[in-house]
């Protein structure tokens, strides 16, 4: 039996293709797509009448997006005239279809990227965030990291851009439980899901994962991301409410998308005897904690958060950063105010890099 065991999470945004609106290098650019992107496909699954205003505002729409998106007609009556210049149906009832993302692959070398940063982290148990689906996990594995991981899932959840939440684990899974179908009024809590994976681990402990990737701040076109977010982090602390953290080997982990003194993760941050490993290592040191970087503001906004009994056992964390394009750049810039690193040497380009995100690492003693 081996003597340590490291659980790791990192937001790949992708393995093999990603909606190509999320490939664009501007944040704020890819906000404003998906705003536009969101507009047009509740006007088109409009149940009233269609106004003429409408129709000429879903054409317009459609003739900006077409590089991003395609409306796809089923059988039985279409939305568009054939040239896709005119609005033909009624209503959004009136049509059979809908709105689908265009995805672009990546390439060789920026799946290598991915896989290197995998690979260094020596996880045995990672949770992999903004992955396509269980397929391309296991395709992942066994073309990439070199069959390292016996056992992978994902369950297909809430969003519609293929960037949903699995795991990878070189131990066997007990039960899986998802909370895809919890709801908040008329929607659902999660963006994604916050499924629960049971690892059954080698000193016969079970581990109990929680995965997530919680509300973005970006394409908040109503102002609720911040609300949705403290909601989802809310419902994690509920589910926790059903383990003992005291006793229980508990892992939540994930790309939260807020700092650790956010006010929307405060729900779950606050939670008794849950901890964060890079908080348990790093102290209050916010420059050695940071997982990504936006406008020169170096933050921490994907975690490993343990229990009680895994923070006793806890002997050494980290982040693994070589993966984000321009890291020396980036860090070299803040004048010490954050420690200088350097990007593997492969990662030359935006469109090489592994991801934007740090991956987050943590070994315990079994």
């Amino acid at each position: 039996m081996p003597a340590t065991f490291r659980v790791a999470s990192f937001n790949v945004e992708n393995l093999f293709s990603r909606a190509k609106v999320l490939n664009l290098s501007q944040h704020d650019v890819v906000d404003d797509k998906l705003a536009r992107i969101d507009k047009l496909n509740k006007l088109i699954h409009k149940a009233a009448p269609f106004t003429s205003n409408q129709k000429a505002e879903i054409v317009r729409l459609y003739a900006e997006l077409k590089d991003y998106v395609t409306i796809r007609e089923n059988r039985g009556a279409k939305l568009f005239n054939r040239s896709r210049t005119k609005v033909v149906a009624k209503s959004g009832t009136d049509w059979d279809g809908e709105l689908e993302f265009t995805r672009e692959n990546f390439t060789k070398v920026t799946r290598e990227n991915t896989a290197k940063v995998i690979k260094t982290l020596k996880a045995d148990v990672a949770c992999v965030v903004e992955a396509e689906d269980r397929p391309s996990l296991k395709t992942f594995d066994s073309h990439l990291l070199g069959s390292r991981y016996k056992y992978e899932m994902l369950l297909d959840a809430n969003d519609s851009r293929g960037i949903d939440v699995g795991i990878y684990s070189r131990f066997p899974l007990g039960g899986i439980w998802t909370h895809m179908f919890d709801r908040n009024g008329n929607s659902a809590t999660f963006s994604r899901d916050c499924p629960e994976y049971e690892v059954l681990l080698p000193n016969g402990k079970s581990l109990f994962v929680l995965c997530n990737h919680l509300k973005s701040k970006g394409y908040d076109s109503r102002g609720t991301a911040n609300q949705r977010r403290k909601k989802q982090a809310g419902a994690i602390a509920e589910i926790l409410g059903d383990y003992d953290l005291a006793s229980d080997w508990v892992v939540v982990a994930g790309d939260m998308n807020d700092t650790p003194d956010s006010d929307p993760l405060q729900p779950l941050l606050g939670v008794p005897n849950l901890f964060d490993v890079l908080e348990l290592q790093f102290g209050d040191h916010p420059e050695l904690r940071w997982t990504y970087e936006y406008k020169k503001a170096f933050d921490q906004i994907d975690y490993v958060l343990v229990s009680k009994p895994l923070k006793e056992r806890l002997k050494k964390a980290g982040v693994e950063r070589r993966g984000i394009f321009g890291l020396h750049g980036l860090t070299s810039g803040t004048a010490g105010r954050i420690p200088t690193e350097t990007e593997f040497s492969t990662v030359t380009e935006p469109g090489n890099a592994a991801s934007d995100h740090g991956a987050v690492w943590a070994e315990f003693r079994l």
